[in-house]
Formats: structure tokens, C-alpha cells, sequence
């Protein structure tokens, strides 16, 4: 598996306060800080509760007072129309703090103009375990248990209405804005104020937003091509679910919205049993049942595959079907013997007489099953990161079954797949050459770039500097790429919202939202990356692109050991800002 994404047009986290009042999930207890608070990190803050604005480039540490040079008493924010911007505000306290809680004021232009204050949440960032890089500066490997250093650290973001805060702690708080499309370009004034248990303010922030006259298209009509694969199969077993029953798909409903709210493309489905040999902490069922009748024929059930697809299009999520796998990593087959009673399964390699006689009539009959729905020309027969050859031999057999089925991998460049895969997602570092991607978009093939636990940066780790996710936005526009792929938005561990880390891979590389479901900083950060994509999009059809292009080829990959992500990120969004 690679290891680490219409209707509604809503953003992430669209309605923190909603999901609140809706009861979806509980609150919890972080675990436990093995520190001791270093009273020498307290002795320089003045007695009392502060609040100052903060920076979304920084996981504030909940045991040290934050850096002076991070803080600030104001937030100056640009935004264009039906955009979603955000900061952290930190509250810091020398003294324990009950029941804090955090009132919004409408924004106004000093014209009779306003943004709600429904516009605006806030969420208390909530500390998770995580760990590091391997010794070779990724993230790829088998972790043994105390092998690596692990650490809290601030990525949750929630939707509690107050919080507890313990002397001589500090506590963030992530703060988003989205702009109504119909907003009034100008400069809008608005704040938060933090109160005590009783009620009684410790602090308002004031805050100003500048709006662009420039308008953000809703999510659903986005370019950018983000393919964040889904696992139904985690959500049944933490809300304990039957799997594709009514209440797994309520349960669900919140998670894939949410998704969809930031662009989601593609829905993920898994077309045979376990296709990435139980790297996972739930195995990817089959969605497709396959059954081998007496008489050997073969039938195949797509109930479950049929019920997912629709409910993900219900969401939002429309554009493509992804299929896996036809190529999986332990070329293991299963399906049901009617013979035997049993499930069994084959090993088949692409290309043998086996191989092709267990898939050409299961191909024949999806293809058949696809068209009936509606659905052939949207979904891909796809597979990650498999070797060429199994490619051109999986891909043979398709072709000769519909010369019409689309294939997508994720995966290395082979110059030899190019004009083969309808859907091709290339490791990051790896690209096409110049004609190769005009042939490619001229046909409206998506091309796309990938990271993985291979990379020690740019990533979305729970440890990652937060940057990071932003820039995946920047290189896609400054590479050309049509978007971006990440292996799981939520393949939750067994306790995602207390310990992110896993037993291969590092920390935060299963998921980037929690359970509730709650945000992230990761997340948050690579929505803001997409809508930069689409700005730029939108400035290059105007003209602006020679304006951009310096800030644009300062997105290289291998930049990110001399220049962290954030400079690079706010140096090329004030050039943005400013068009």
C-alpha cells in the first residue's frame, strides 16, 4: 500500500460547532505528560492568563510558555470570497483555569457590511502521541515498541465548547474563518474573547480580514485532483458498527462530507479481499463477492460495492471510482467455494494462465455490472506501486477484455505506462517530460504526484511541521501536476485520538482526522494548500503568471533541508496576497 484524498461546497471543519450539537462523538482524555513542568520555563510569564495570537506554523508544547517572538496581539489576514482561512491563538496560564470557553463576534466593514459570526469557529487543539523519523530520516520501517523517542504533541483539532486548563500550561486554539461568496471586498473587524467559567471575559483578540474582490469557486468545481483514500472498515470497527448497515453509513456521513468539502475526487473501493495483505489495523474486505459455483462458473455480488460507491457519491464525492486490486501485494486471490463450503484463495501472478483465468471473467462481468450503473467511464481498475511489468500484463488483460476500461496506478514513472494509464500519480521527485504532459492533459488525464513514509519532508506525520502540508498545494502548482494523492485520510491505529503512532510507519501516517469527526492541523493546513492551488489557477487565467513564477520555481522538493516549509509558504503567499 502506499503509505502514507461536490455537492455541498462546505470546508473542513464547516461546522465544528455544528457537529458538536449533534452529540457525534464524546469527549476524551489525552494521555498523560510523563514531564514535569520546569517551574524555570514559568518564571519569566507574568502571574495570570494570557492570550495572544499565535501562528499556524507552530505545535505549541503544553507544558512551556510559548516563544515571545510567535505571539502577537494582532491578526492581519487576507481572503478572497467563499474562502476558508485560519491562525492559532495560544491561551497561556500561570494559574488553572475551569471551563474555558470562547465567544465570536460578526466581522463588520464599517459600512453596514458583515460576515456572521456562524462564520467563524474555533477548536481547542488536543495533544496526541507521536514519535520521529527512522535513522535514515524517513518513516518507512517496522517501529519496536520504546525503539523510538515519542512525545505529545498539539494536532487534534475539537469541537468541545470549553476546557480545562491546568496551571502553568498552555493551550491553543485553532481559528477559522470562511468568507461568504457574497461578501463585500473590504476590511473587516472582528474578535474573539475568552472567558472564565463564570462567564467573565479574560481576554478578546481583535482581529482584521482583508477581502479580495476575487472569488474562491465552491469545492466542487476544484481542479485540483485530490485522491485521500477512505477506509469504511475503520469507522465500523471504532463506532462498532456493522459494516455498509444503515448506522455505519450515519456514522460515516460526517467523515465523508468532510472530505468532500475540501474536493475529494475519488472513491476508493476494494474490489477483493484484503488487497494490501493486512498492512492495516482493519483489513480492506471485498467489496465484490466473488463465488465460485459447482459447476465452476463464477458469480460475483456487488451489493456492498454498489451501496459504498452511491453513499460516497451522496456526500460528494463523484468524479472517479478507484478499484483495488487487481495487482495486490501478495497476490493472493479469495473468493467463496461453493464446492468446498469455504473461502479459499489462489496465488496468480499477472500474465499466467491462472491470472487471467480467475480475473477475464470477473472484468467481463464488471464492465457489464459498471455500464448498467451508469459508472464505466468513471472508474479506474487501479493498483500502487507495482512493477512495471505486472502493470503492462494486468493492463494486456484489461484492454482485451474493454479497450474502454481506465487504469490508474500510483506509483513510479515508466515511460512505458504513459499513454497506457488514464490515472497516474508519480512519486514526488519523479515527473513527466514536457510532451508527455501536454499529450497527457490534453486528453484530460489526471497527473498527479504522491508522498509517502519514504520522505522525511515534505509530509503530513503528526509530527511534521505544519507548513508542510501547505506547500504539497504550492509544488503541485509550481510542478504542474493536475493534484495530489495520500494513501489514508482514516486508517485509524486502535486508539487514534490518544496515540498516533503505529506499528510500521511513522506516526500520523494512517490518517489525518479523528475521530468525531475532528480535524487537524494537517489537514486544516493541506485544505489551505488546495484552495492556493485553485487561486493560482484562477490568477494564471487572468495573466498574473509571470508575477508568480519566481515564487512558483521556488518550490523544489529538495529545498525543503535548506528552507523550512513555512518561510517558503508565507514568503510566496504574501506575493500571492498582493495580485
Amino acid at each position: 500500500m502506499i503509505r502514507q484524498l461536490v455537492a455541498t461546497g462546505i470546508f473542513v471543519a464547516y461546522s465544528i460547532t455544528a457537529l458538536a450539537q449533534e452529540g457525534i462523538q464524546s469527549d476524551f482524555t489525552e494521555l498523560k505528560d510523563w514531564r514535569k513542568v520546569d517551574p524555570a520555563a514559568w518564571s519569566a510569564i507574568r502571574p495570570g492568563t494570557h492570550v495572544q495570537f499565535g501562528t499556524a506554523d507552530i505545535r505549541y508544547d503544553k507544558l512551556y510558555a510559548p516563544e515571545a517572538a510567535s505571539l502577537s496581539s494582532a491578526w492581519n489576514a487576507h481572503s478572497w470570497k467563499n474562502e476558508k482561512i485560519h491562525t492559532q491563538f495560544v491561551i497561556y496560564t500561570t494559574q488553572a483555569q475551569q471551563g474555558v470557553t470562547i465567544s465570536r463576534s460578526a466581522l463588520t466593514d464599517g459600512k453596514g457590511n458583515t460576515i456572521p459570526a456562524s462564520a467563524v469557529s474555533t477548536g481547542f487543539l488536543r495533544y496526541v502521541m507521536t514519535d520521529e523519523l527512522n535513522s535514515e530520516g524517513g518513516g518507512c520501517g517496522f517501529r519496536k515498541p520504546g525503539e523510538y523517542d515519542s512525545s505529545l504533541v498539539a494536532d487534534a483539532i475539537d469541537f468541545k465548547t470549553s476546557m480545562n486548563i491546568a496551571a502553568n500550561t498552555t493551550q491553543p486554539v485553532w481559528l477559522s474563518i470562511k468568507v461568504p461568496a457574497q461578501t463585500a471586498a473590504g476590511i473587516y473587524k472582528g474578535s474573539i474573547t475568552v472567558k472564565n467559567n463564570k462567564g467573565i471575559a479574560i481576554k478578546t483578540l481583535s482581529y482584521n480580514v482583508t477581502v479580495n474582490n476575487r472569488t474562491l469557486p465552491d469545492a466542487k468545481d476544484w481542479a485540483y485532483h485530490l485522491d485521500l483514500w477512505q477506509s469504511p472498515y475503520a469507522v465500523s470497527r471504532y463506532h462498532n458498527v456493522k459494516p455498509f448497515s444503515k448506522e455505519h453509513f450515519d456514522a460515516m456521513r460526517p467523515y465523508m462530507t468532510q472530505l468532500a468539502g475540501v474536493g475529494q475526487k475519488v472513491i476508493t473501493t476494494s474490489i477483493i479481499y484484503d488487497p494490501w495483505n493486512s498492512q492495516t489495523e482493519d483489513i480492506y474486505g471485498d467489496m465484490v463477492k466473488w463465488t465460485k459455483k459447482r459447476d465452476g462458473s463464477w458469480t460475483y455480488d456487488y451489493t456492498e460495492f454498489d451501496k459504498w460507491v452511491e453513499f460516497m457519491m451522496e456526500c460528494g464525492v463523484t468524479k472517479q471510482i478507484a478499484c483495488y486490486s487487481m495487482i495486490p501485494w501478495n497476490l493472493k486471490f479469495f473468493y467463496y467455494d461453493e464446492a468446498t463450503g469455504k473461502m479459499i484463495h489462489i496465488v496468480a501472478k499477472p500474465g499466467s494462465p491462472e491470472y487471467d483465468a480467475h480475473w477475464r471473467p470477473m472484468l467481463v462481468d464488471f464492465a457489464k455490472h459498471l455500464k448498467q450503473k451508469g459508472w464505466f467511464n468513471i472508474t479506474c481498475i487501479a493498483m500502487d506501486e507495482r512493477p512495471m511489468e505486472a502493470m503492462q500484463a494486468a493492463i494486456k488483460l484489461i484492454r482485451s477484455v474493454d479497450k474502454d476500461f481506465k487504469v490508474s496506478l500510483a506509483g513510479n514513472y515508466h515511460k512505458e505506462l504513459v499513454n497506457d494509464i488514464y490515472d497516474y500519480c508519480v512519486a514526488i521527485g519523479q515527473d513527466f517530460t514536457a510532451e508527455e504532459r501536454e499529450a497527457r492533459f490534453s486528453k484530460g488525464w489526471p497527473t498527479t504526484y504522491y508522498t509517502c513514509c519514504t520522505e522525511g519532508f515534505p509530509n503530513t506525520f503528526t509530527f511534521s511541521a505544519p507548513a508542510e502540508s501547505a506547500w504539497l498545494g504550492w509544488f503541485a502548482a509550481g510542478k504542474n501536476f493536475h493534484g495530489y494523492l495520500r494513501w489514508a485520510y482514516n486508517c485509524w491505529v486502535k486508539d487514534p485520538l490518544q496515540d498516533s503512532r503505529f506499528r510500521a510507519w511513522s506516526a500520523g501516517d494512517t490518517y489525518l482526522v479523528y475521530p468525531g469527526p475532528r480535524s487537524s492541523i494537517r489537514f486544516e493546513r493541506m485544505a489551505e494548500g488546495i484552495q492556493t492551488f485553485e487561486k493560482i489557477r484562477i490568477l494564471k487565467a487572468e495573466g498574473k503568471g509571470p508575477q508568480l513564477e519566481k515564487v512558483l520555481k521556488s518550490f523544489e522538493w529538495n529545498k525543503l533541508k535548506q528552507k523550512s516549509a513555512a518561510e517558503m509558504v508565507n514568503t510566496a503567499s504574501a506575493v500571492l496576497n498582493s495580485l
